[in-house]
């Protein structure tokens, strides 16, 4: 089959590799769609990530598609099912799991491998995090429940109460997905920061109240208290991974905030953190990675509710073969999610 592999720094390849074959408690699927992440962008613009994969290796991790084959001892599924799993499970037996901080756990099982024709599911995630898709959902909104899990996951580590004033920086997929979730459900007074002015577009029909181009903007923490009575945000949400944005996110928040610091930075980068801030304004600062078997099945749920016009991420459908030029074109912020087609 043709599959796309990462081989380091922008160095992505479509080779032709030997089609899957499940081993016991193993399925394979054939992929319908696979959706492009923000994460697949940073991890081939950086060459690699801390935690799901070393190149060289398969790529991707969206996807949603039918079973077309069983491994030894799988119970409740069938060849033709369709089905979305998501790119990692918990070992549910660690310090971590039994204390259900499952995305802290040191033996997730990863699996990549989405931008291909054919992708395997570990048995663990057979186990734990593969999903039926309902009749009436497209894969290519189904394939969106692995970054929608790990946003779920981010709002309920981030104190909101209903009315808050939420600061969003990042106008990603990630972002866009927060201000939704964080509008729809919080009644949330949302301010998406971006630098993509359709993007600001597409978050104010996600819920946004108001937008900012912060190319635009010479001050972001002092827009933020003119917002804001002069206090600051009472949670912020960061969704870019760049350390300097980092800083910001503090500096935008009120005292007593909870600051999500959400976006995934490059390896071994540091920020500069005001102590007097931090201690006297009672600030929480948290880090939040990943996603949890609970919010992976809340995340589909959510997205067949279809009361979140999720679809508005997708920017376009391509061919396998178009996958280097999707990932330039993600680079150029000239899309935000696209549905790859094997």
């Amino acid at each position: 089959m043709l599959a796309a592999l990462l081989y380091g720094q922008e160095d992505l390849r479509l080779e032709s590799v030997a089609n899957p074959t499940p081993g016991e408690g193993e399925v394979v699927i054939l992929v319908g769609i696979a959706t492009t992440c923000g994460t697949d962008l940073k991890v081939w613009r950086r060459g690699g990530h801390a935690k799901m994969l070393k190149p060289p290796t398969l790529f991707g991790h969206e996807a949603a598609g039918r079973i077309v084959e069983l491994g030894a001892g799988v119970r409740g599924w069938k060849v033709g099912d369709r089905v979305v799993a998501n790119n990692s499970a918990p070992c549910t037996n660690c310090f971590f799991c039994q204390r259900q901080e499952y995305s802290l756990c040191p033996n997730l099982t990863w699996n990549n491998g989405t931008f291909a024709k054919y992708l395997k599911i570990p048995a663990a995630i057979v186990q734990h995090n593969l999903l039926p898709i309902p009749d009436d959902l497209p894969d290519e909104l189904a394939a969106m429940t692995e970054p929608l899990a790990c946003v779920l996951h981010g709002v309920a580590r981030s104190n909101v109460k209903a009315g808050d004033k939420v600061v969003v920086l990042g106008d990603g997929a990630i972002g866009l997905m927060f201000v939704a979730k964080l509008a729809y459900d919080f009644a949330a007074e949302v301010f998406l920061l971006g630098g993509n002015d359709t993007r600001l577009e597409i978050g104010t029909k996600l819920g946004a109240a108001k937008t900012f181009n912060y190319r635009q903007i010479a001050d972001i923490p002092s827009l933020v208290k003119e917002l804001t009575d002069g206090w600051g945000a009472d949670v912020v949400i960061e969704a870019t991974g760049v350390p300097s944005v980092w800083e910001s996110a503090i500096a935008c928040a009120r005292p007593g905030a909870t600051v999500n610091l959400f976006g995934g930075c490059p390896r071994d980068t540091t920020i500069t953190v005001n102590t007097e801030q931090l201690h006297y304004t009672e600030l929480t600062l948290k880090g939040v990675f990943h996603n949890t078997p609970k919010f992976v099945r809340e995340a589909l749920s959510l997205i067949a509710s279809r009361k979140i016009p999720f679809e508005l991420l997708i920017s376009e459908q391509r061919p396998l073969k178009d996958l280097e030029q999707v990932f330039s074109d993600m680079k150029a912020r000239k899309v935000i999610k696209v549905a790859m087609i094997p």
